[in-house]
């Protein structure tokens, strides 16, 4: 073979080399970009409420994503929050971005306890909300209708958190965003609620421990509230035991069942922490992730 030859095929060796290690990287990438179900963590569960070191842990326990909380509210007129600030919530996105953990939604955590009913400066919450939303470019927020605005136990406050989440909806609606609610509903009386609300920028954060806790099936109550109305999944139970061995949450059937609605988005582990170990913040979010992992992105 002439020098001329050898060059050429040397030449063509690595471009073909070169091209099957670029393809294989995009592959990489391209199947990260558009699974189907991703899996994050609560920031405030795993013990880094609005803190950079959430990104670091997630990452650690190899979760997609955070779902990032808006900090708390006590008496003050808005959340106590740092991503307001232009350089604080910078420090936020270029954490997410070095450590590859994204941000799943922004929660409004505070609600667990405030009534969203009753407060007088709902406006102010969620405009600063959906402010950071747009800034942070994440979709969802999610708002817990808590043990103040619990529409089972309190029927009386539904007309005006109706009027409320109509006013939501059309806020978040100008960033094409939506707000996730969750609520003690059974999914019919939720669907409802939302059809009475009637706005696609307000859906359901499912969680899958108001329905174990109340003796509805899981799957049953997805099929019920269909994929219309589902814009997140809180995909964990009251702690007693791991995900892979709570008996009360059968994790293949409902995988098939969200496949059959062709529905895709965030699975986020709250609780499902094994109470002998209640506070090993690691390894009951760790084993947790890594079960939600092995059933949905097999």
């Amino acid at each position: 073979m002439s020098n001329k030859s050898f060059i050429k095929v040397t030449a063509l060796f690595f471009i073909v080399a070169f091209a099957g290690a670029f393809n294989s990287c995009a592959t990489a990438q391209s199947s990260k970009n558009t699974q189907q179900y991703k899996v994050a963590v609560c920031d405030w569960m795993i013990l880094k409420r609005q803190k950079l070191g959430a990104f670091g842990l997630a990452a650690e326990i190899k979760a997609d994503g955070i779902e990032l909380d808006m900090g708390g509210l006590g008496n003050r007129p808005t959340f106590d929050s740092k991503l307001g600030d232009p350089v604080e919530r910078q420090k936020f996105l270029d954490k997410s971005k070095e450590s590859g953990v994204a941000i799943s939604s922004i929660a409004m955590s505070g609600f667990y306890a405030q009534s969203f009913a009753k407060r007088e400066t709902i406006v102010p919450m969620i405009e600063d909300c959906v402010k950071a939303m747009k800034n942070m470019k994440v979709k969802v927020a999610y708002l817990p209708l808590g043990t103040e605005s619990d529409l089972v136990k309190n029927p009386e406050l539904r007309p005006v958190i109706i009027e409320r989440l109509k006013w939501a909806g059309k806020q978040v609606g100008k960033i094409r965003g939506v707000i996730a609610i969750e609520t003690s509903l059974d999914a019919a009386a939720e669907k409802k609620l939302l059809e009475e609300i009637d706005s696609k920028y307000i859906k359901s954060s499912f969680n899958f421990a108001n329905a174990a806790d109340n003796g509805r099936d899981i799957v049953t109550e997805l099929k019920i509230l269909g994929k219309k109305h589902l814009g997140q999944i809180h995909a964990s139970n009251t702690d007693k035991v791991w995900l892979e061995n709570d008996t009360m949450i059968n994790m293949p059937e409902i995988k098939k069942t969200l496949d059959e609605m062709k529905w895709s988005g965030w699975l986020i582990v709250e609780r499902s922490r094994d109470v002998t170990q209640v506070h090993n913040v690691k390894a009951n979010y760790g084993a947790n992730v890594a079960y939600l992992k092995r059933v949905f992105q097999n």
